[in-house]
């Protein structure tokens, strides 16, 4: 009854306080856009539903899957991140326990031997609690007890911070969904980029076969006296300058490797693949869906929205600094002088509590400071989040440019090689009949040789095209 009386009277007080405190400063408020165009640019209305899709769906090469179940499970930075989970869920732990009543117990002993002529002293030596008065000996003090601390939430100051510790957390969780839908892509990337450089390897290879066949037809003709040492010499320089180019690519290849290597979390080594499947392999197609999906499908953009959730929270919990605090501290137990008066009850029996109530009157500096900081805060995570989901529109809308594109550039890319390859034929052909110079020849092979590589690359970017649009949409880390 007593502390229901204290409680009530001090909550009347904290209102009081609250309503004559000082008006709170006006800041800016700027609400998030969460309005999208209605279809992407440059493509059609697509009202297909785009939902996230297993990452094991999607890539269907076993050696993929094999490196990418590697890196999910061995990736040091991944591994960084699901620690920054831990203490996330941590922080939710402490922020739970301040505004829970604090309860502890304990038991002491202390001995101390006032100055007679003290207030203590004199007091004791009234008090018949010695044996001897005339020389009195250090007295003993024997406690134990439970003491407990709460500070009354009564603005939700402690219970705001706790949500917002909760809300950080899943933006954590979001964040690493982001993280490993990268990765995932990054993975396949480099997966493609290495099948493409082992096919780039070949056609080199091929090439120099084909150059050093060159290159004894023209010593032939040398010494038949229908050509010049300038000719061989030509192509002697472009032989060599292919087995120069073999030796970069094989160069590439090992970096690609170790790349791999390093996000799958594991020491250089080989990596297997099957080089025969590049070419054959075909582009997935992807149903966009409509912008507004991407809201729910990217994790970046609930992750930016979780983060502007705990950042409002943050205002509301500094705001509440400036209200007054109402704290209730209360403890009971025994206290004697003698081991065994220590249970003696009700003489040993204390208790106390109590109830104090706090309101920030001169000093508000610091707390100002405070709050502008936390709506400063809470401003740069609605830009954040607007630049979110504009980016993320910006990625999706370039990779549907970037398909058709690369499309059209390989239906044409592989029409120059078909014509080219016919042409080193006919250049041959036409040298050994003495209807075309040397240099026509050599020409037509480095023309070849660069438009091969070209189909390649194009091929790599198509299938780089794919993975980075299953990533602008939402990708999938599950």
């Amino acid at each position: 009854m007593l502390k229901r009386r204290i409680y009530q009277g001090l909550t009347a007080a904290g209102l009081a306080l609250a309503v004559g405190a000082c008006k709170l400063p006006e800041l800016a408020q700027r609400n998030p856009n969460r309005t999208t165009p209605a279809t992407y640019a440059g493509s059609p209305q697509d009202s297909t539903n785009s939902a996230r899709t297993r990452w094991k769906q999607f890539f269907t090469d076993p050696n993929l899957v094999s490196l990418i179940d590697s890196a999910l499970q061995r990736n040091q930075e991944l591994n960084i991140t699901t620690q920054e989970l831990e203490l996330a869920r941590n922080e939710i732990r402490a922020r739970t326990g301040d505004y829970m009543p604090s309860v502890s117990i304990g038991a002491g002993a202390d001995v101390a031997k006032p100055g007679r002529y003290t207030l203590q002293g004199a007091t004791e030596e009234r008090v018949p609690i010695r044996d001897d008065r005339a020389n009195p000996t250090p007295l003993a003090n024997y406690q134990v007890g439970i003491s407990a601390s709460w500070e009354v939430d009564i603005w939700h100051k402690l219970r705001n911070a706790r949500k917002s510790a909760a809300t950080r957390y899943l933006a954590s969780i979001e964040g690493r969904n982001f993280m490993v839908t990268n990765l995932i892509a990054e993975m396949a990337n480099s997966y493609y980029e290495l099948l493409a450089l082992d096919n780039q390897l070949a056609i080199i290879q091929q090439n120099i076969e084909i150059q050093e066949n060159a290159l004894r037809i023209v010593r032939q003709e040398k010494e038949n006296a229908r050509v010049t040492e300038l000719a061989v010499k030509r192509f002697e320089a472009q032989v060599q300058n292919t087995i120069s180019l073999q030796y970069k690519t094989q160069q590439r290849i090992t970096e690609t490797e170790n790349h791999l290597n390093f996000l799958a979390g594991r020491y250089p080594q080989p990596i297997t693949r099957d080089d025969q499947t590049f070419n054959t392999q075909a582009p997935t197609a992807i149903q966009t869906g409509l912008p507004a999906q991407l809201l729910n499908n990217r994790p970046d953009i609930r992750q930016a929205e979780q983060r502007l959730v705990a950042a409002k929270l943050d205002v509301q919990v500094a705001r509440a600094n400036f209200y007054p605090s109402l704290g209730i501290s209360g403890g009971a137990g025994f206290e004697a002088f003698k081991p065994g008066l220590l249970f003696n009850s009700p003489e040993s029996m204390l208790y106390n509590l109590a109830g104090d109530l706090a309101a920030p009157l001169i000093n508000r500096n610091g707390i100002k400071a405070m709050y502008y900081s936390a709506n400063a805060v809470q401003l740069q995570a609605v830009y954040n989040y607007d630049r979110t989901v504009l980016n993320a529109y910006v990625e999706v809308a370039n990779q549907l440019a970037n398909i058709g594109n690369l499309q059209k550039s390989y239906d044409a890319k592989l029409k120059e090689v078909q014509a080219l390859n016919q042409s080193i034929r006919i250049s041959n052909s036409l040298f050994r009949a003495v209807r075309a110079e040397y240099t026509e020849v050599l020409f037509t092979q480095r023309d070849a040789l660069t438009s091969k590589f070209d189909l390649t690359e194009t091929r790599m970017q198509q299938l780089n095209a794919t993975v980075n649009m299953y990533r602008a949409l939402g990708g999938g880390w599950y």
